[in-house]
C-alpha cells in the first residue's frame, strides 16, 4: 500500500476518534473533536497530492479517498444532528446525495468502470468541511477561556449557519450534475 493510500485509510481512523470526542464528555472534548477534524481533512488534502505528484494513482485510491471523504463528513453533519447544531433534513440531503452517488460508483464498477471525483464533487466537499469546522469552532470556542468568546461569539454562528446552507446548495447541485453526466449507467437498467 503506497503513502497515498496510507493516507485515505488513515482517515477512517481519525474519522473513528472524531467521532469518539464528539460523543464522550471529557474536558476540551470539543476542541480534540475540531483538532482530529482538522487532521482527518488535511490527510484528504494530502493523499490526493502525494498520488498525482508521485504518480501513485490507484484504482483503490480513486474509489476509496472519496468514499473515506463521504465516511467523515457525514458522520460529522450526523453528529450534529444528535447535537442539534444541523437541521436533521439538511443531513439527510447530503447523506442521499452521499449514497446516491456511492451507488452509482459501485455500479459503474460492476461494469469494469471507475469514476473519479470531478470538480464540482471537490467543491462540494470543500463547502462540507468548511461548514463542518465552523460548526466544531462555534461548539468549542466557549472552551478557549474569554479569549473564545471574544474572538468568536460576535461572527461564528453567522458565518455557520451561511456555510451549512452553502454546503447543502453545493452538495444537491453537485450530485445532480453527477447523476447527468453518468445516467448511462443506470439509465439502461431502468
Amino acid at each position: 500500500m503506497n503513502v497515498a493510500n496510507k493516507l485515505t485509510v488513515g482517515r477512517l481512523g481519525l474519522t473513528a476518534a472524531f467521532l469518539a470526542a464528539i460523543f464522550w464528555n471529557f474536558p476540551f472534548s470539543n476542541t480534540c473533536a475540531l483538532a482530529l477534524f482538522l487532521a482527518a481533512s488535511i490527510t484528504d488534502y494530502l493523499d490526493g497530492k502525494i498520488a498525482r505528484s508521485r504518480q501513485l494513482i490507484t484504482d483503490f485510491g480513486i474509489l476509496m479517498d472519496p468514499l473515506a471523504d463521504k465516511i467523515l463528513t457525514c458522520s460529522a453533519f450526523i453528529a450534529f444532528v444528535g447535537r442539534e447544531q444541523v437541521a436533521a433534513w439538511m443531513v439527510v440531503i447530503i447523506v442521499a446525495r452521499e449514497l446516491a452517488i456511492t451507488g452509482l460508483r459501485l455500479l459503474a464498477a460492476s461494469k469494469q468502470v471507475v469514476l473519479a471525483a470531478e470538480g464540482y464533487g471537490k467543491h462540494k466537499t470543500l463547502s462540507q468541511i468548511i461548514a463542518i469546522i465552523s460548526v466544531l469552532v462555534m461548539i468549542s470556542y466557549p472552551e478557549w477561556g474569554k479569549w473564545g468568546p471574544w474572538l468568536f461569539e460576535s461572527w461564528v454562528p453567522t458565518f455557520t449557519e451561511l456555510a451549512k446552507w452553502v454546503a447543502v446548495l453545493l452538495t444537491l447541485s453537485s450530485g445532480a450534475l453527477y447523476l447527468t453526466r453518468n445516467r448511462s449507467l443506470f439509465m439502461k437498467d431502468i
